[in-house]
């Protein structure tokens, strides 16, 4: 009887082991960045506007997917990624949006959707490997930047005219 049991048990604890040295799948890693003038650095600013970034890593590490939501923000003409712990302004790395002349007036919705790779990557990190990058975000090194413009001199001049950035938030686990 014993004989019959483990004979019979024998391929149940083979497949079971084949099964365990199977790689596991990449766990889903996606951050969610809120954005608000409150971050801005060197010096906070004063707006109704405020934002979410949602990233999301594909399983294989090669790519990234965005949304950028934006609420009450006038004169878009920027969103991008920066390198840089919170407190620190640093060098773009990733154009999410840009406009070659800003999205006059007030604006609320999604202000961009897609996804990003190695080939995407500028500056400092252009020829970089995205893991490059998606070891900065995990230790919160990167942040998200959406500027505006309303195109008339003096730049910085309030709301819908912050040209190095109206809304900010830091890309953090």
């Amino acid at each position: 009887m014993l004989h019959t049991l483990i004979r019979t048990s024998l391929p149940v604890v083979a497949a079971a082991l084949a099964l365990a040295a199977l790689p596991a799948p990449a766990a889903d890693v996606t951050y969610k960045v809120e954005l608000s003038g409150a971050q801005n650095v060197p010096d906070p600013i004063k707006t109704p506007a405020s934002g979410t970034l949602e990233l999301k890593v594909s399983p294989n590490g090669q790519s990234v997917g965005y949304v950028l939501t934006v609420k009450d923000i006038e004169n878009v003409s920027e969103g991008d990624i920066h390198l840089g712990p919170a407190g620190a302004n640093g060098p773009l790395v990733v154009k999410l949006f840009h406009a070659n002349s800003p999205k006059k007036g007030p604006f609320t919705g999604v202000l961009a959707e897609g996804k990003f790779t190695a080939a995407d990557l500028l500056g400092s990190m252009k020829g970089a490997p995205l893991s490059e990058l998606l070891e900065m975000f995990a230790e919160g090194s990167a942040y998200v930047n959406v500027h505006t413009s309303d195109g008339v001199d003096p730049p910085n001049s309030g709301p819908g005219d912050y040209r190095l950035g109206e809304i900010r938030g830091q890309i953090k686990p």
